[in-house]
């Protein structure tokens, strides 16, 4: 029986779960196959998991033999990492995962931090996606300027978010 919070659990840890494989195998179709692989699995086992645990972790391990026994059926190509490599590369993979969380909760504070008009024009151009034409005819604008004002906002936004990172760190 699939209960809704394994469902929404699978769902939106399917981007994060894409990237790390794909930092353990660096080639698109082979991370989706192995995303694949490690979906069927993970579907599988629902009742193995036990909710209010960390399921990205749980979901992370079960990639991480998927992609030893991928590379197990890829040894015969001539670029093949030994598996102390690989264990290096998904322990990176995992912190950097990490690191993505703590830098989306701080880029989402930083967003707030914004004049009023850059963070509409952000908001319009990457939550929305509309084009620069779009957002230059909303808004009143040269397209030109609306390219200067996201390309400070983006500006202001990484000082933001790395500063802000170095002080949670210390």
């Amino acid at each position: 029986m699939r209960t809704p919070e394994y469902l929404q659990l699978l769902t939106t840890t399917q981007s994060r779960l894409y990237g790390y494989i794909l930092s353990l195998v660096f080639d698109p179709d082979h991370a989706n196959d192995i995303l694949q692989q490690t979906n069927a699995i993970l579907w599988e086992k629902e009742e193995d998991f036990e909710l209010g645990t960390n399921f990205v972790a749980w979901a992370f391990r079960i990639a991480h033999f998927q992609v030893l026994a991928h590379r197990k059926q890829q040894q015969r190509d001539r670029l093949v990492f030994d598996d102390d490599m690989l264990g290096d590369l998904a322990t990176m993979a995992g912190q950097s995962d990490d690191d993505f969380e703590l830098r989306q909760r701080r880029l989402r504070t930083c967003i707030e931090k914004l004049p009023a008009r850059q963070r509409d024009i952000v908001r319009r151009r990457y939550t929305t996606g509309s084009q620069l034409q779009t957002i230059a005819n909303e808004t009143d604008q040269t397209v030109n300027s609306v390219k200067q004002i996201l390309f400070r906002a983006r500006a202001a936004l990484i000082q933001c978010v790395n500063s802000g990172l170095t002080q949670e760190i210390i």
